[in-house]
């Protein structure tokens, strides 16, 4: 942990400052954890009428009904990327859904799209089988817009430059198609970027979504998919995993620069690497324990990190014991004979394997339990494999949720990605760094609080979900909330805004059924004389900051639909941007039926 918030930060760090998860059982980062750490399993065993498959297959005596169901696979909202109906159903679910979590994860870091300054890439991952299964545009004789539009639309190659275009962002927009080790090479691309400097802040991540969806699976000795529908990591009773359906995508910028800014930090990537077995495959496919090995020592060498302060190590675990033996063996020689102790897990028992986004599910938990102290039991593992013998190796696997005390003094974790063709993928995540201890907040001081949406049923939706953030977290303050609304959320018609003084102030307006009080809306806006006001290159400038008739005039022209520099209001100020509720989108259902 870093003691000294004046430190100079190891320029190789990059800060992981919004996240997004969707995944079988959650639609939040923290359902997803909440599951987790309570050792749910979200791995669904589906009705005969509820499967997507033909009869016959169904009533194979080898067919698996248990499949990772991702609820609202097949919905979208358009509006708030200006996408029209007609391209959104031509857009594959994985295409939706990765704008969608991008979106997100920029908004829980606390950026509005439209006043990011610099270049964002995007580096994503999903599956090729998804855009054939969901069907492919004719080939036209002749292609004019249409064609392309459709194109564009439905291609996994576009995934992230769509996420690019539809947000409003510039930068980089590379899709990888790495197997099932897609997330961890999206997130290595990103780092490398920003620490090249080709990117001021990049979003990473993965897509998959199963078609049809949901339906099982046939069971086959020996292969990669669980006989009775669970999965079992390091268990002698494993015959492999269920396979599902999510998206995981994370906002990250060099650290030391992330500081300065004021970002909240969820994690600190310490080092990454990436490699390929290649010829030297024991089978093609099939993990290689030396290639891997040298793979998860790399990232540690990367990150500077010797293998005695990673005491978490969150496996690909895939619940088959041949795999699992051989990655418990890759990850001993390059851990080599240590001292301390390290916690071992696997995720895929909770979720079942998400392909491409499976390395994503793996990180979404270490980064929760880097940031709650806490480590998440595994799930199914009732009797180790004899054949993995950890009582000659580091690693201990965690059963049960326990607060997180490292023998060393930092909490760090280690994350693998196995990708069928032999891919290879590994991290090395750190706790974020604590930062210097802030003067307490100025009490009784007015501060204008800010949301919009498209509608008024968005916007009283946002109202909800912020007062309940607020009641539910009594440490957040009234300064960080203000700043990262004011200056983190995209502007939209329908606004909504309050002057209050404190956090209870901003509870009851925002509890209030009708516009009153400190609270004006767009429904029922004052007017106000705008060319009083002072004017900036950027709109309406605040008048006195700490006044609460120029905050309230500053409100009502905003409401009223005119543009308002915030800024100024939160200058000099050692506000921190924090996680708030994200726009609520309201999807509807898109599938193609024909193009």
């Amino acid at each position: 942990m870093s003691e000294s918030p004046e430190q100079d930060y190891d320029p190789g760090d990059v800060a992981v400052i919004g996240i997004s998860c969707k995944a079988p059982g959650a639609r939040t980062k923290e359902q997803f954890w909440d599951n987790l750490v309570h050792g749910r399993e979200s791995v669904r065993f589906l009705e005969k009428d509820e499967i997507k498959v033909d009869e016959t297959l169904i009533n194979n005596p080898y067919y698996v009904r248990a499949c990772g169901v991702l609820d609202g696979y097949d919905a979208f909202d358009p509006s708030v990327f200006g996408i029209s109906d007609r391209m959104a159903a031509a857009m594959t679910p994985e295409n939706r859904l990765f704008v969608e979590s991008a979106w997100e994860a920029l908004e829980d870091g606390g950026y509005d799209p439209d006043r990011v300054p610099g270049e964002v890439g995007i580096y994503g991952a999903n599956n090729p089988q998804t855009a054939a299964l969901y069907g492919a545009p004719p080939d036209r004789v002749s292609v004019g817009p249409e064609a392309i539009e459709h194109g564009l639309a439905w291609s996994p190659d576009t995934m992230t430059s769509n996420a690019l275009y539809y947000i409003g962002l510039t930068g980089e927009a590379v899709t990888v198609t790495t197997a099932c080790a897609g997330f961890h090479y999206a997130v290595h691309l990103a780092c490398q970027s920003l620490l090249l400097g080709q990117t001021d802040m990049a979003i990473a991540g993965g897509a998959m979504v199963r078609l049809p969806h949901p339906r099982g699976h046939l069971w086959e000795e020996g292969r990669i998919l669980s006989r009775d529908g669970h999965c079992r990591p390091f268990d002698a009773a494993g015959t492999g995993a269920a396979l599902s359906s999510g998206v995981v995508t994370m906002l990250l910028k060099p650290l030391a620069q992330a500081v300065v800014d004021r970002d909240h930090v969820y994690a600190v990537v310490k080092g990454s690497a990436i490699n390929n077995n290649g010829v030297s495959a024991m089978a093609y496919g099939l993990a290689q324990p030396e290639r891997l090995s040298a793979c998860i020592a790399a990232a540690m060498q990367v990150g500077g990190v010797t293998p005695d302060t990673v005491s978490v190590y969150e496996a690909n675990g895939l619940g088959l014991p041949i795999t699992d033996q051989l990655e418990v063996h890759a990850v001993s020689m390059a851990f080599g004979k240590q001292t301390g102790t390290c916690s071992i897990g696997g995720v895929k028992g909770n979720v079942g394997h998400g392909g491409v986004v499976a390395g994503g599910f793996g990180a979404m938990k270490a980064t929760m339990a880097l940031y709650h102290r806490t480590l998440a039991p595994t799930i199914n593992l009732t009797e180790a494999d004899p054949e993995i013998d950890f009582p000659s190796t580091p690693f201990v696997p965690q059963l049960e949720a326990a607060p997180w005390e490292p023998e060393a003094g930092v909490r760090r974790a280690g994350i693998t990605a196995i990708g069928g063709g032999g891919y290879n993928g590994h991290l090395v995540l750190e706790e974020a760094p604590t930062l210097a201890e802030r003067a307490p907040e100025a009490v009784g001081r007015p501060r204008l609080a800010t949301l919009s949406a498209l509608d008024d049923d968005a916007l009283g939706r946002q109202r909800a979900r912020l007062r309940d953030r607020l009641l539910a977290d009594p440490g957040l303050r009234l300064d960080d909330v203000c700043f990262s609304l004011n200056l983190g959320r995209r502007t939209m018609d329908r606004r909504w805004a309050a002057v209050v003084r404190s956090r209870e102030e901003l509870i009851e307006a925002l509890s209030a059924d009708s516009a009153g009080g400190p609270a004006v809306t767009t429904a029922a806006a004052p007017q106000v004389d705008v060319d009083s006001l002072p004017h900036g290159d950027r709109g309406i400038v605040p008048a006195a900051p700490d006044d609460d008739r120029a905050l309230s005039a500053l409100a009502a022209a905003w409401v009223n639909g005119r543009r308002v520099d915030f800024r100024p209001l939160h200058r000099g100020e050692t506000s921190h941007r924090v996680p708030l509720p994200t726009y609520p989108f309201q999807p509807r259902r898109f599938w193609r039926t024909e193009w």
